[in-house]
C-alpha cells in the first residue's frame, strides 16, 4: 500500500473523493491488521483515515460494506503485487507468494474471515469475494510460473503451492517462522522444478 497524499482544497471534488474512499479502505485494512475484527469499526477507521465518521459512512454506509470492500481492496493489491514481480525464475515466484499470504494484506483478510464465519450478513460477501481472489491468485500463479495445466497433476500442483503459502501465512499469525519457512519454501521450489519440467 502507497502513501496516500490527503487532498487539498484546490483538487477536484471527484478526486478528493477518490482519495477519502482509498484512505478510508488503507486505513480499514491496517485497523484490521492490528486490531482484528473487534477493534476494527468504522470510528476507528475513520480516525486513522483521518476523516469523520459521517464522512465515512457516506463512502461506505454498513461497517460490512467498509470491510468488504476493504478485502475486495486487499484482492486487488495482492494481485498488483503478484504482476509486478521482478521474477528471476520459479525459486522466485514460490518466495513472492508466500510473502503475499504472510504480510500484513493476508493478515487484515484472515481477521475479516473469521469474522465472516460468526456474522451471517457477512459470510456470503466473504465468501463470493475469497473464491473470485482464490480464482485470480491462480491464474496469476500458473503465468508466474509457466504451468501447462493440460498435464495431469499440473493445477494441482498450484493449488497445493498456494495451500501451502497460505498455511504458512497461517503458522506466522502467532510466530515469527521465518527461518522454518525459508527451509520450505526452498523445497517446494525444487519440488515445483521437478513437477512442472
Amino acid at each position: 500500500m502507497g502513501v496516500v497524499t490527503p487532498p487539498t482544497d484546490r483538487t477536484p471534488k471527484q478526486d478528493r473523493s477518490r482519495a477519502t474512499r482509498r484512505r478510508l479502505l488503507e486505513a480499514a485494512v491496517a485497523c484490521l491488521a492490528e486490531h482484528g475484527w473487534a477493534g476494527s469499526t468504522v470510528s476507528v477507521v475513520a480516525e486513522r483515515a483521518g476523516v469523520s465518521r459521517g464522512a465515512a459512512q457516506h463512502h461506505f454506509p454498513t461497517r460490512e460494506d467498509l470491510f468488504t470492500a476493504a478485502v475486495e481492496y486487499v484482492a486487488e493489491e495482492r494481485s498488483a503485487a503478484l504482476r509486478a514481480l521482478p521474477v528471476q525464475g520459479r525459486a522466485d515466484v514460490v518466495a513472492a507468494l508466500v510473502d503475499l499470504y504472510t504480510g500484513p494484506l493476508f493478515r487484515a483478510a484472515l481477521q475479516l474471515w473469521v469474522a465472516a464465519s460468526n456474522e451471517a450478513q457477512l459470510r456470503p460477501r466473504v465468501t463470493e469475494l475469497e473464491a473470485r481472489v482464490g480464482r485470480e491468485t491462480h491464474r496469476i500463479a500458473v503465468e508466474l510460473l509457466a504451468a501447462d495445466e493440460t498435464k495431469p497433476g499440473v493445477r494441482e500442483t498450484v493449488q497445493g503451492l498456494l495451500d501451502m503459502a497460505r498455511g504458512l501465512g497461517l503458522a506466522n499469525v502467532l510466530t515469527d517462522d521465518t527461518a522454518r519457512r525459508r527451509r520450505v519454501v526452498a523445497q517446494w521450489a525444487a519440488l515445483l522444478e521437478d513437477a512442472l519440467g
